[in-house]
């Protein structure tokens, strides 16, 4: 029998038999791995596990590890719910069942909608088809023969005949046949453990004009232990939700008049504003400069920067004197106009000039989600113009930037480095230079980083920073992008060092990104718990009864003068009730005053979470709370 040579990623290479499986080989290196393994990758070619390997090249055994591993394992998960919901409800017609970030669906023609209790048979059936640990069969079939196996489906009937004359991967279990092109776990017996989470109604193929099925969303794992810990984890993102703990705090609100478009609060305006006072001081310790430009700029602007023929359909439009304006989607325009009032040197560059511009994009209504996904939002923008031996320390000074600002929040990050995609301007010189670029101020960082072949925006490569929250959900905030369209496109020059006209390389970069979506981050990270510094009521000041009513007052107008945010609770409440409530509301120090605090000058501390500090002197609570907000922690 013929030999074949598979280089595995830790850089050995091995010889097998040709035909062996990569179950076979997983089970060859051991039992744990064979019953984590999922799929096998030979070169850039997934295949299922059982599949015999007949060529050499490099091999990858795809775990739930890996993100295309829980892709399959998803996808398989959503086979099995399918062959539940036919063997419960056997009169309705399936359609289609993807993985999705984090779980799976399955859309299906039911003759009424499911009920909770529905799914809760449908769950039963999926334990039941766990156990029986059913192989998934892989079966190249006609399409004569995929549509005799689907004769009574005129949705997959459709799928097949869109499919045209070439022969059609099936997958089998037992007596279920799905048309998929795979690749599968072995069998049912590795989903372990599935959970089904929410119904909703989706149109076929997405249009309205179709029939509106049934969507069954789950979730599934390889182990009861790890649903159990994301069970948990969405019960606790729910308590910490944003838009929930915005009406309890008061911090915003969303309304029919402007979908998308957030309102926000004095509450919430406190936060906005520190958060903005903190970028504005780190900003101009990092050599940046500020700038506005305006909301709504000519069409022949839009049309110069290459938006209106590729961004059209979410931009908001208008007509002033007979010509067509649009509200800006981005800053990068305004900033090329700005760049362009003067003649700039060499001497000059790198340019930092930064802005929090409000930008508005079209958003489908069905996507629209608290301060995650607006129709307008501010980008704390900055444009940086430099030559291109700047490259590299620029953006060493972005990633120093973000990491600054990200410990304070308590927010750590990972790298990823997206290289240049298959539609792209610019040279290979070009996109190598700034590729290179990116490269080497990410490797002189020490820290690890992740590369998206293929993944740059169409006008370069980018880096892209994600953080990640108390919940360990990661977000991606941050973006450096070096751009070699819009410099072009409006001809920026510098006046180099030989006298001659040069083209600056010029960054795109944020940090909180859409400072919108930054602060629901925020919310949910610290579930509306703010440290002292952005916390909209620092202290509260409760009095016994009405007898302490100017005591209160008085301090108060100390706090106040102090530039220290407090409120009094005057209310004809019990004290206990009261602290509660200035609990409730996250007040960071909540004050009780009486004839003794009166008395004596004093306060009686606590804090929000229970802490009791006992009796201080105003001045001293002052200082202790001054020294507090100007750490930041």
């Amino acid at each position: 029998m013929s030999k074949i040579k598979l280089s595995f990623p830790d850089g050995n290479i091995n010889e097998f038999e040709s035909g062996i499986t990569g179950l076979e080989i997983a089970k060859g290196i051991g039992e744990r791995l064979a019953q984590a393994a999922i799929a096998i990758k030979i070169d850039d070619k997934t295949l299922d596990l059982t599949s015999p390997i007949k060529k050499s090249g490099k091999f990858q055994i795809l775990t739930f590890k890996d993100d295309e591993g829980k892709e399959i394992f998803r996808h398989s998960a959503s086979h099995v719910l399918a062959i539940a919901a036919k063997k419960v409800f056997p009169d309705i017609k399936l359609t289609i069942g993807p993985s999705v970030e984090d779980g799976f669906y399955y859309d299906m023609d039911t003759e009424k909608p499911f009920t909770p209790e529905d799914l809760e048979k449908i769950e039963a059936e999926i334990k039941n088809i766990i156990s029986e640990d059913i192989p998934f069969e892989r079966l190249d079939v006609t399409p004569k023969e995929a549509k005799e196996l689907h004769k009574d489906n005129k949705y997959k009937l459709e799928m097949i005949d869109e499919l045209g004359d070439e022969n059609i991967t099936v997958y089998k279990n037992g007596e279920f046949y799905d048309l998929c092109r795979g690749p599968h776990l072995p069998s049912t017996g590795r989903v372990k453990a599935v959970k089904l989470m929410k119904i909703a109604g989706a149109y076929w193929r997405g249009d309205a004009k179709n029939k509106q099925l049934q969507r069954i969303y789950g979730v599934a794992f390889p182990n009861k232990k790890e649903l159990k810990n994301y069970l948990k984890l969405i019960e606790e993102a729910e308590k910490r939700n944003h838009r929930k703990i915005g009406r309890e705090l008061d911090l915003f609100s969303i309304h029919e008049e402007g979908p998308g478009m957030p309102f926000f609060h004095p509450k919430g305006m406190v936060i906005w504003n520190e958060l903005i006072d903190y970028w504005r001081k780190m900003h101009k310790k990092g050599g940046y400069t500020e700038q506005k430009t305006p909301l709504i700029l000519n069409k022949m602007l839009w049309e110069k920067s290459g938006h209106w023929d590729n961004y059209r359909e979410n931009m908001y439009t208008t007509s002033i004197d007979g010509q067509d304006y649009a509200i800006k989607p981005m800053n990068c325009p305004g900033g090329m106009i700005l760049y362009k009032q003067g003649v700039h040197s060499y001497k000059e560059l790198p340019i930092r000039a930064g802005e929090i511009g409000l930008v508005h994009r079209h958003e489908m209504s069905g996507v629209l989600n608290g301060l995650f996904r607006v129709r307008c939002f501010h980008q704390d923008d900055a444009h940086i113009f430099m030559t291109p031996e700047q490259i590299k320390d620029e953006i060493l000074g972005v990633l120093k930037l973000a990491e600054e600002m990200y410990a304070v929040f308590e927010l750590d990050f990972h790298l990823e480095l997206s290289t240049k995609p298959d539609k792209a301007i610019g040279s290979d010189e070009q996109w190598e230079m700034a590729t290179s670029g990116l490269q080497a101020a990410l490797d002189s960082t020490g820290k690890k980083y992740v590369i998206n072949e293929g993944d740059g925006a169409f006008y370069g490569p980018k880096i892209d920073i994600h953080i990640k929250d108390a919940l360990g959900r990661t977000w991606q905030c941050g973006t450096i992008q070096l751009d070699m369209s819009l410099p072009e496109r409006f001809d920026l020059t510098y006046e180099g060092a030989d006298g001659k006209k040069h083209r600056p390389v010029m960054i795109h970069r944020v940090i909180y990104g859409s400072m919108e979506r930054f602060l629901g981050i925020l919310i949910e990270h610290y579930a509306g718990r703010f440290p002292l510094w952005l916390s909209p009521i620092q202290v509260r000041v409760i009095g016994i009864n009405d007898s302490h009513e100017d005591y209160v007052n008085e301090i108060n107008q100390k706090f106040l003068d102090s530039d220290i945010r407090s409120e009094t609770d005057l209310r004809a409440e019990t004290v206990n009730y009261k602290i509660r409530d200035a609990q409730v509301q996250q007040s960071n120090y909540i004050l009780v005053v009486g004839d003794k605090e009166k008395a004596n000058g004093t306060v009686n501390v606590r804090t929000r979470e229970g802490e009791i500090l006992g009796e201080m002197q105003v001045e001293d609570l002052i200082k202790k709370i001054q020294e507090e907000i100007s750490k930041r922690k």
